[in-house]
């Protein structure tokens, strides 16, 4: 039997120091969203213009990128009924072959309905495995650790986000459809590489084992920081998943008249400043708190946002596009561990977790909608602003919540079995 008394030999406790070191199973995780995102940075300056390419709309461009949300958003719910049942690793590992699945079939895609049908299969597997990594990360991390975890977590999806659009805009120019077959088999090495490393762990057999009271929707509503949280994601897809992703190619191309490769520059920068403010984010949010990081980032998303809708540079551009990712960067790692302070340290609370990822998925169908329909009508400028104003917003309902980061006497983390032993061999003479 283990405490957390046990002295070290520079004095301090065994078992915080155990505690202070992730499992290997986040960086799992973390390495694998490297090569998800590598991908998905590969296809995502590709899909407005591929959709273009069939002589649609900019509205009809932008529906492609909210049909992908809008399956995730829909399959929110059974994904996170599928964790309680088949537990995490396997929703997980599932959810990534569908989506290879769905983006190597996008690429043979013959018309504008087909890319839209494929793209929307996609969606669904994105949210099996993006729950099911979340409540793992979750479950797995020690609570003085989890804003740490989430920018770790995030930095991985990033790096990919630096790789996969520098790629991606060159495989444009040579095929439209190149960037999703190199998608889809990045995705199949990142399936066969998750399950080897997981196949025999015995921290996420224990997860799935575990049958511990889950928090609630409602319970979890009651909470304002739960609330805000909700209303900060809405407007992070917003603007990160949504109006980045289906606005910027087309604004770099059509208003700053730049070729076409420069769009996956453009979306390197941006995954280039996220990654410089995460892990900084997440070692901040764990020492000094989470709310704090939280309504710095969205006033910095703000000004950024609605600064590129006003740039007529190049070098503008991209210099509002570093502001912007810095502030992206400050917000997720606070946020998320703010949702995980809510869920608490045994990780039960697919509902909760599931509503959280929705919120963001919402935000990325009425984002590129709307705003899309204001690019075509009014301007950029205003689709941008808009956009800008709504973190804005999110700020200040985030204001009056409550400071989530836990103290040690709030929630304790107990050591698992794998970290017993360590400590019982520290112990030994």
């Amino acid at each position: 039997m283990t405490t957390r008394t046990d002295q070290t030999a520079d004095g301090g406790s065994a078992a915080d120091t155990v505690a202070d070191t992730l499992p290997r199973e986040v960086w799992v995780l973390v390495a694998a969203n490297v090569l998800i995102a590598a991908g998905f940075g590969l296809v995502a300056p590709a899909i407005p213009i591929f959709a273009d390419s069939f002589n649609v709309g900019v509205t009809a461009a932008s529906l492609v990128i909210s049909a992908f949300a809008a399956a995730r958003l829909l399959f929110a719910p059974v994904a996170g009924g599928l964790v309680s049942r088949l537990g995490e690793r396997k929703v997980y590992l599932t959810g990534l072959l569908i989506v290879a699945l769905s983006t190597g079939a996008t690429a043979f895609a013959n018309g504008y309905v087909q890319l839209l049908v494929f793209r929307s299969a996609g969606g669904i597997g994105s949210t099996m495995f993006t729950v099911s990594a979340i409540a793992l990360l979750i479950h797995l991390t020690p609570p003085p650790l989890r804003g740490r975890a989430a920018g770790l977590f995030g930095t991985g999806f990033l790096v990919g986000n630096v790789i996969g659009p520098l790629a991606g805009g060159g495989l444009i120019e040579i095929n439209i459809r190149a960037p999703f077959l190199v998608y889809a088999l990045a995705l199949l090495i990142t399936t066969l590489f998750v399950w080897l490393m997981l196949r025999n762990s015995t921290l996420i057999s224990a997860a799935d084992s575990d049958d511990a009271p889950a928090l609630t929707l409602p319970a979890a509503l009651r909470d304002h920081a739960y609330r805000s949280a909700l209303l900060a994601n809405f407007s992070f897809g917003w603007m990160v998943f949504g109006v980045r992703v289906a606005l910027v190619p087309l604004f770099l191309v059509q208003v700053l008249h730049q070729r076409e490769g420069l769009v996956g520059i453009a979306f390197g920068v941006f995954a280039a400043a996220n990654v410089g403010m995460l892990l900084l984010s997440g070692k901040l949010a764990d020492t000094i708190g989470r709310k704090p990081f939280v309504l710095t980032g969205l006033t910095v998303t703000a000004a950024g946002t609605v600064w590129l809708g006003l740039t007529s540079s190049l070098l503008e551009f991209m210099v509002a596009t570093v502001v912007t990712g810095l502030g992206a960067g400050l917000l997720t790692p606070p946020m998320q561990a703010t949702v995980a302070d809510v869920v608490g340290s045994r990780g039960r609370g697919g509902p909760v977790l599931a509503t959280f990822q929705m919120a963001a998925d919402v935000g990325a169908i009425m984002g590129p909608l709307l705003a899309g329909a204001l690019a075509e009508d009014v301007s950029f400028g205003w689709a941008f602003g808009i956009t800008g104003a709504l973190a804005l917003i999110a700020a200040l309902v985030w204001v009056p919540a409550r400071e989530t980061l836990p103290t040690k006497q709030e929630e304790p983390h107990h050591p698992t079995p794998e970290q017993s032993c360590e400590l019982d061999a520290r112990r030994q003479p």
